[in-house]
């Protein structure tokens, strides 16, 4: 069926439906104001909005647009905000002509609840992930996001927003550990109450079986708080590590030599030849055919690596060009990186970044909208970043990395007795 309908009075038409939580949500606003920018007009046709927190609401919205083109330029565009044409119709697959490349015009996701139409019949995407393409099964009766390297030869994909339709993340009516994180990011709020609200959280996905990740940087170290998050990685709240080459070569420095960068952590001195140490450390490691290695053979003896082998925790480390050595463990190829962490994040229920931009925007771009994301650092440049990419689930605290993990370890030992 035609996506769009015109005679020279009315111009270019289609209505829409948007349902769910979306007046407190801010969906149909944000609807509204995407037409009318976007160079259209609309007509509410019918709304009705719940009375009770949970009720959801709905809204019937007549979409006019001078052409088709510029018609469905917002409808795509109000897609993402979960608009469906009323005039449903089946999405449009077409075969990959190449491999390592989606088919022109193809569907970009969003990291949000996405559903395909195929053979009149919806199907929801699996392994939801942003800036990817949807990848069809018709045999299967399947649909998932792929990404652009693993594209096949002759490989069905969406192409166009037509038959395809988005569920944004909706606010839980129930009281969480969240609800005192109303704006991303700000230096005012109030540390305390932010940090026993994530203490919170981890304990609960403990608790209900769910998988904590902390994407970190080496500043974990640096800071001294390398004890902290042995104590949280050993009481089983931290469930896989995400990290570069440095923060494992500097926690394994530290292990072998007292030192980060060379400065002693207990006392502040800088070492003669202490620039070494991480090479020093890298060495070693590699010597002894790897950290596990390492730690079974008892030359290596604490820190977080040490806790993450003892523990059974997963842990990636994910290199970059700039890195020395690298340890062992540290997978190089980027793309090899990016597919491992794909796999690891499929259960997370819960994501915790520490002092790094660059991993904890890669990982916010793996990351459905669903999961719960807490980004702490220094700078409130990462949160922000992590935003404008698209990962608006992430909610920032803006404090050193050692008061934070200081805090939250003894939050938890507070409310573990409670």
């Amino acid at each position: 069926m035609p996506a769009s309908k015109s005679t020279p009075a009315d111009g270019h038409v289609q209505r829409v439906e948007l349902a769910g939580h979306i007046i407190d949500s801010l969906l149909l606003p944000k609807v509204l104001d995407h037409i009318t920018a976007g160079g259209g007009a609309f007509r509410i046709e019918q709304i009705t909005i719940g009375q009770a927190r949970q009720d959801p609401s709905y809204a019937l919205i007549e979409v006019r647009a001078p052409s088709a083109d510029r018609l469905q330029t917002i409808l795509a565009d109000i897609a993402d905000h979960g608009a469906v044409a009323v005039d449903a119709q089946d999405a449009r697959l077409v075969a990959a002509d190449i491999s390592g490349a989606f088919p022109e015009g193809f569907y970009s996701t969003t990291n949000q609840r996405t559903e395909v139409r195929i053979g009149d019949k919806w199907l929801e995407v699996q392994n939801q992930e942003m800036d990817c393409g949807v990848l069809v099964d018709q045999t299967a009766g399947t649909a998932r996001c792929a990404a652009m390297t693993d594209v096949k030869l002759g490989d069905l994909y969406v192409v166009g927003h037509a038959g395809t339709r988005v569920h944004p993340q909706q606010r839980e009516t129930a009281t969480h550990g969240f609800e005192f994180m109303n704006s991303p990011v700000s230096t005012e709020k109030p540390k305390g109450v932010a940090i026993r609200q994530v203490a919170h959280e981890l304990i609960r996905t403990k608790r209900e079986g769910g998988k904590a990740l902390l994407v970190g940087g080496p500043a974990i170290v640096h800071t001294g708080s390398v004890e902290h998050l042995s104590t949280l990685i050993r009481k089983g709240y931290i469930h896989r590590l995400f990290a570069g080459n440095a923060l494992a070569t500097h926690d394994i420095e530290q292990s072998l030599f007292g030192t980060s960068l060379g400065v002693r952590l207990d006392s502040g001195d800088i070492i003669e030849a202490g620039h070494e140490h991480h090479l020093r450390a890298i060495n070693r490691i590699r010597r002894l055919g790897g950290i596990r290695a390492a730690v079974d053979g008892g030359e290596l003896k604490s820190g977080i690596m040490y806790e993450c082998v003892k523990n059974n925790v997963e842990f990636l480390l994910a290199g970059s060009i700039r890195d020395d050595g690298p340890l062992p463990e540290v997978i190089s190829d980027t793309l090899v990186a990016q597919a491992k962490m794909r796999e690891q994040i499929r259960d997370v229920t819960f994501c915790l970044m520490v002092a790094t931009t660059l991993h904890s925007i890669a990982v916010g771009n793996l990351l459905p909208a669903w999961v719960k994301v807490v980004c702490v650092d220094i700078n409130p440049s990462t949160v922000i970043k992590l935003a404008d990419r698209g990962s608006f689930q992430t909610v920032g605290l803006v404090t050193d990395v050692e008061p934070f993990f200081r805090a939250l370890v003894s939050d938890v030992e507070r409310l573990e007795k409670a």
